[in-house]
């Protein structure tokens, strides 16, 4: 968002910046008369989704183009169920486009209020064994390139770059539509249940394989996982949605508004965090029912906090997780927020994390009033001793140098850079730093 005194922020509060120029395009022509406008000032142009980045991934001290105005459908390919968007399209509008052409995204996280580009180009994922993260689902995208042009990356246009453009980290040119390989809409069944930590862990891998969608919550301070088994059904299927009221009650009074005052009491008072803890385990995390895939995939959250996430080898999950547990222990931190789970398949894309590799997520949060460096860095340690990448669009330390061991594509995605952007027009400080300057 951007305030009345030019300042833009994200969502987590994390990053800022104030761009000379701010603008709010309507159309494609629209961003590229801006490019052009801007490379021949000589300016830094970046463009911004709904700024649910943690990091200063989407910081322009120069040009700042804010896509909230592109949006809803270009085109719609029925034969091969594609579909091509605006690139500032917001997740959570995207199921009201699709329905009239019987259509649904196939994965979703659990949040959407990402704009479609910026959800790609981070690496936004949701949870599945069997299942990509958003970029996977991308067929075709048109950016804007340094010069200023239009360029077409799809099946019939250099789809060998494909890879490298659909997770792009907004380093090689300004999105302007992608298009998305869509299935059937579909219903899902969850179950969300507490079960002993120790048994979910020791079962995970097993487990992973044999449901559709996995993943799970802990609570420090607590034994107990919070698990959530999602089966995909056809469209047909009876739909047995949660009560309104009860609805209300778990998502809108307990999980945010309660968990706000709580989160805000815990920062200045931190000793009430293990007792909050235990309360919220046995207040939620217990319920089930059947509705319309992206109900089920997605959650509200309004409650603002920081967040890091790693991307591990699938087999190393358990051991990550507890070395976790261990650490928190061992410290004496009193930590409000949830440790998340979350798992999904290998994949080709060029800098994905989950690039080659059978996937686990591990996530940590911090209230957005809390310093969350201490935490975080102690966590990465971690993480980085079973092989982790870093999310994109998540807080981290890592540099270009540490990261080119972790993508095996890491020296061709530069090369790229090099090709498409010589002169650097999309790069911001965040950039220099993981891609190098």
């Amino acid at each position: 968002m951007t305030r009345p005194g030019g300042e833009w922020q994200n969502w987590g509060r994390s990053a800022h910046v104030r761009p000379q120029i701010f603008e709010r395009p309507r159309t494609p022509e629209a961003v590229q008369r801006a490019v052009l406008a801007a490379r021949q000032r000589g300016l830094i142009i970046k463009a911004v989704g709904a700024g649910h980045s943690f990091t200063g991934i989407a910081v322009a001290p120069g040009v700042l183009l804010d896509l909230s105005d592109m949006s809803g459908i270009v085109s719609v390919d029925r034969e091969r169920s594609y579909v091509t968007l605006l690139a500032g399209t917001r997740l959570h509008q995207v199921p009201a486009l699709l329905a009239p052409y019987g259509l649904a995204m196939e994965n979703l996280g659990d949040i959407d209020r990402q704009s479609i580009s910026g959800a790609i180009s981070t690496g936004t994922h949701g949870t599945g064994a069997g299942f990509g993260g958003i970029a996977t689902q991308v067929v075709g995208v048109t950016v804007i390139t340094a010069a200023g042009e239009f360029r077409r990356i799809d099946e019939d246009h250099d789809p060998h770059l494909l890879g490298a453009f659909a997770l792009g980290l907004g380093a090689l040119g300004i999105l302007v539509e992608v298009t998305l390989r869509c299935v059937p809409a579909f219903v899902m069944h969850e179950l969300d249940r507490p079960e002993p930590l120790e048994e979910v862990l020791d079962g995970v891998l097993d487990r992973i394989t044999n449901v559709d969608h996995f993943e799970f919550y802990w609570f420090p301070h607590t034994d107990i996982a919070l698990t959530k088994t999602t089966t995909r059904l056809p469209e047909s299927a009876k739909r047995k949605p949660l009560p309104p009221v009860g609805k209300w009650i778990d998502e809108t009074l307990l999980s945010n508004g309660l968990y706000r005052v709580v989160c805000g009491a815990a920062s200045a008072v931190p000793a009430i965090a293990p007792g909050f803890n235990r309360l919220a385990v046995r207040l939620t995390g217990d319920r089930e029912y059947t509705d319309r895939s992206f109900k089920v995939l997605t959650q509200s959250r309004t409650v603002r906090f920081r967040e890091m996430e790693y991307a591990l080898p699938a087999e190393h999950v358990p051991a990550a997780f507890r070395a976790v547990q261990a650490l928190i222990a061992e410290r004496g931190w009193r930590i409000t927020f949830p440790v998340e789970v979350r798992f999904a398949a290998a994949d080709d894309l060029w800098l994905s994390t989950a690039h080659g590799r059978a996937t686990g997520y591990i996530a940590v949060h911090r209230y957005w009033r809390e310093d969350p460096t201490e935490y975080f860095t102690a966590v990465e340690a971690i993480m980085r001793t079973f092989g982790g990448r870093p999310h994109w669009g998540k807080m981290h330390t890592r540099d270009a140098a540490s990261l080119r061991e972790a993508y095996p594509r890491f020296d061709d995605f530069i090369t790229l850079r090099d090709e498409v952007d010589p002169d650097r027009r999309f790069r911001n400080r965040h950039l220099d730093r993981i891609l190098g300057a």
